[in-house]
């Protein structure tokens, strides 16, 4: 009778198989199940990172350029600070690049701050290198220092016509944003 039982008995192995498949099933449906709870948790963590609308729109500018003659410029506002656009007058493109470059404090040529062939567009942001004021010299009848560009009322830092820093505290040349020109008399900065 002994006999009998053990053959009426499952092998040992089809219950490990079985037993096996049902344990890997369990397994995948708990890892399915905390990944999809993860991803619930996860998805408005991380959209809600990300830059409001308002931001966005501040994020690019467009300025029309036609109606800026030689000789004069505009101040437009980009990311909340002022954006100077200034066309350069032949006479002040030639001062820019009569400069020996070995003698400025933060060495740039004209072509390197503007864009190529369009050298009489210089937009820079209207804000000093050294504490962050705003220069006068975008508009002609303003001081534009000795040097013909833009003065800082501030501690008195000047620029040239290329807006690069040639006397005072200022540490750097006024910063070129990145910008394309969308046409002739377009450009859109950000």
């Amino acid at each position: 009778m002994a006999d009998d039982a053990v053959i009426d008995a499952p092998p040992h192995d089809a219950d490990e198989i079985g037993g096996a498949r049902r344990r890997d099933f369990i397994n995948v449906a708990a890892v399915s199940a905390a990944g999809v709870g993860a991803l619930a948790v996860l998805l408005p963590l991380i959209s809600q990172m990300s830059p409001s609308a308002d931001v966005l729109a501040d994020s690019t500018t467009e300025v029309d350029l036609s109606g800026i003659q030689a000789g004069q410029g505009i101040v437009a506002v980009y990311r909340s600070q002022p954006l100077f656009v200034r066309r350069l007058m032949p006479r002040e493109i030639a001062e820019a690049e009569a400069v020996p470059i070995s003698t400025l404090r933060d060495p740039e040529t004209l072509e390197q701050r503007t864009k190529s062939g369009k050298t009489e567009w210089l937009i820079t942001m209207g804000v000093c290198t050294h504490l962050g004021c705003v220069p006068q010299g975008i508009v002609s009848t303003q001081n534009r220092g000795e040097f013909g560009g833009y003065f800082c009322p501030c501690h008195g830092s000047q620029y040239d016509t290329a807006a690069r820093i040639r006397k005072g505290p200022a540490p750097k040349n006024l910063v070129v944003p990145d910008y394309v020109f969308k046409t002739d008399t377009a450009i859109k900065v950000g």
